[in-house]
């Protein structure tokens, strides 16, 4: 059943782009997420060459402040021993470590987003003021746009609009880069997939159509395309 984007909340920044696309919405957790372009089997190859899939409207959150680490690892979250790390969670969510008291949250790919929740819920139910500092949570949903580029061809695709070198050997699994992307902030994680390489984008979400437009472009020469939901799950 093909969901019409305007009828929900949560929805990707630039959905218009996506619809002129070809874009075929469903709902996921409450939220219209592109399922597919029109043609599953065909993107799912296109996501082991080049793809590029739009999570925005799935959950995510972040902590930062003093205490925010303490407070995450005593609600049971592995955060990373060091900035600039991910860890992959039992849920299969992520938590980035940006910063010594700085923190991410990504939720599961299956869409169901149970950690963020989870995390949004017990720090706003442990009232104020806290006993000990436990940080301040940061709405990622609406301040950072999600993507993610996947795909054998990514790391050369990548290497045209940004200048961190993103092969495996310099840029292994886990990894985090704050860096430019295109000319604009973004943040970059390695997350590979059924041995895809598989990279988080996550930027300013004022800006999310010029990123994808940018990303877009910089494929074409790949044979790249844009992905639904459905390709991602068979990765």
């Amino acid at each position: 059943m093909n969901a019409e984007p305007e009828s929900y909340l949560r929805r990707g920044f630039h959905y218009r782009t996506l619809v002129k696309a070809g874009a075929r919405f469903v709902e996921i957790n409450g939220a219209a997420v592109a399922g597919d372009y029109g043609a599953p089997e065909a993107e799912a190859q296109t996501a082991r060459r080049l793809g590029l899939a739009d999570l925005s409207p799935l959950p995510r959150t972040g902590f930062k402040g003093q205490g925010t680490v303490e407070w995450l690892s005593g609600q049971g979250v592995e955060v990373p021993g060091e900035s600039n790390r991910a860890v992959r969670q039992a849920d299969g969510a992520l938590a980035l470590r940006l910063a010594p008291g700085e923190v991410m949250i990504l939720g599961d790919m299956a869409g169901q987003g149970g950690l963020p929740a989870k995390l949004n819920q017990a720090w706003e139910s442990a009232g104020l003021p806290p006993r000990p500092p436990r940080g301040f949570p940061l709405p990622r949903e609406e301040t950072h746009a999600w993507f993610l580029v996947t795909g054998a061809q990514a790391p050369a695709m990548f290497a045209k609009i940004c200048a961190v070198d993103l092969r495996p050997q310099s840029f292994p699994g886990g990894q985090i880069a704050q860096t430019s992307v295109a000319k604009m902030t973004a943040t970059l994680v390695r997350d590979d997939r059924d041995q895809v390489p598989a990279f988080h984008v996550l930027a300013d979400s004022a800006s999310a159509d010029y990123l994808w437009s940018c990303l877009s472009d910089a494929m074409a020469e790949f044979e790249g395309g844009p992905v639904g939901f459905a390709a991602l799950r068979q990765l």
